[in-house]
């Protein structure tokens, strides 16, 4: 449980104006500072219409007051919630108030942070309650909402008591050193290993697609000069975001929008013409244009179907995917078509743009309905991709010298790899850096 002794407030609610203010109170004295405010706190869980004072007496507001009790709340811990009018101004005195009666300000995240420590949630489900708040689209809404009851967390927990229990077995062998050998050489063993890789493989794609859910997907627009990247901008976002010219190299900076695609949000980086130039603003925006390829997730390369290109556009990553669209086809009378990661378009027409938005699908792992799908992060990924390397060297040592003690060594290290997705095995510094990146009252 929580050592804190603390209690904590924060206004819950979004800045700015509107019709009512949520103030979140949460530690041992928050009944005891909400009756000081309010005069007497309602029936637990029943809302109560109260007038709010500051500590002279003075009315600040009337609200209304409800009150959690631990251990069945939000934290853990005692809550009381004031739901005030929206004004900031008014807001802020009573948050000034509650402090005057003894409470702290809330740090980023704080709340949630002691939902975690008092075992209300683990940390994948409390990473979810930000990427709910942050959910661009009803599909990352659904994937986080997955999350926060647990979908994710289940699926990692029953994979570590897989693990766990293939460690048991094999290190069960070794307390029997005369079995060892055929113990471990019969074949159930290394069928149990493949098996955990397997579905380490299938829960890190899942995850990966998690990922793009919460934080949405990043492609970068690049090709020569005049290639039509800007007119495919504009039309994939449906309206004119850049300028579309004849003049080469009219596209200088990054231009970027975003567009939602199977319900993932997407932020399309329309870039510079990647050419060799003298200008020193253009050779800016051409860097640019590189770095924006270097940071994606997925490129797209446009070529001018009037003139195709036969040689690669330098400077193509080779570790970001990368789909070939040849642009401009009602100019060469060609119809629209898909070959493999090869599409053939018109953004002036639109003719293609369908086959375009289910490669992009397709590649990105995503499905049209998007159920069944949960949020995850990049630490999510990096930690099942960590889980993975371990179990394949211990696949490793064991076909290679059927060393258990390697095995159930690099068992033991994949399940601790898998506990820093939920906090079984986390740090207080990664803590730190995962709560504070939340927002105030949360």
């Amino acid at each position: 449980m929580n050592t804190n002794t603390d209690t904590i407030v924060a206004i819950a609610t979004p800045p700015g104006q509107g019709g009512v203010g949520v103030i979140r109170l949460s530690g041992p004295d928050s009944a005891q500072i909400a009756e000081r405010i309010s005069g007497s706190l309602p029936e637990a869980r029943k809302a109560g219409l109260r007038a709010i004072r500051d500590t002279q007496g003075q009315t600040l507001d009337t609200g209304l007051v409800i009150h959690f009790p631990q251990p069945n709340s939000f934290t853990g811990e005692d809550i009381v919630e004031l739901h005030a009018h929206g004004s900031p101004v008014a807001l802020e005195l009573i948050v000034r108030a509650c402090v005057a009666a003894g409470a702290r300000r809330a740090g980023p995240g704080e709340f949630s942070q002691r939902a975690f420590v008092n075992d209300r949630m683990d940390l994948a489900q409390a990473e979810a309650v930000a990427d709910l708040i942050s959910a661009a689209t009803e599909t990352a809404a659904r994937a986080a909402h997955r999350s926060l009851e647990g979908a994710f967390s289940k699926e990692v927990d029953e994979l570590v008591e897989a693990l766990v229990e293939l460690r048991v077995w094999v290190e069960a062998a070794l307390d029997f050193p005369d079995e060892e050998i055929d113990f471990l050489a019969d074949g159930q063993v290394a069928g149990r290993v493949d098996e955990l890789r397997q579905r380490q493989s299938d829960l890190l794609a899942r995850a990966g697609t998690g990922r793009l859910l919460s934080s949405g997907v990043r492609i970068a627009i690049v090709g020569r000069p005049n290639a039509g990247k800007s007119s495919l901008l504009n039309a994939l976002s449906r309206h004119d975001a850049a300028i579309v010219t004849e003049v080469p190299g009219t596209t200088r900076d990054v231009l970027r929008e975003t567009i939602t695609i199977a319900g993932l949000p997407v932020t399309l980086a329309d870039t510079a013409g990647i050419r060799e130039t003298r200008d020193r603003i253009e050779s800016e925006g051409v860097r640019r244009a590189e770095r924006e390829m270097q940071s994606a997730d997925l490129i797209f390369w446009v070529v001018d179907a009037t003139a195709p290109e036969a040689h690669p556009l330098p400077g193509l990553p080779e570790s970001v995917p990368l789909i070939r669209i040849d642009n401009k086809i009602d100019l060469v009378g060609e119809a629209a078509a898909r070959e493999g990661r090869h599409v053939r378009v018109s953004a002036k027409t639109g003719a293609g743009l369908d086959l375009l938005e289910s490669l992009v699908i397709e590649e990105l792992g995503l499905s049209e309905s998007g159920g069944g799908e949960f949020s995850a992060r990049q630490r999510h990924v990096d930690a099942l991709t960590t889980a993975g390397e371990h179990l394949q060297r211990g696949q490793a040592e064991l076909i290679a010298s059927g060393s258990g003690e390697l095995l159930a060594e690099e068992l033991r290290l994949a399940a601790e790899s898998l506990g820093e997705i939920t906090g079984r095995m986390t740090s207080d510094e990664l803590l730190g850096r995962i709560f504070s990146s939340f927002c105030i009252g949360k």
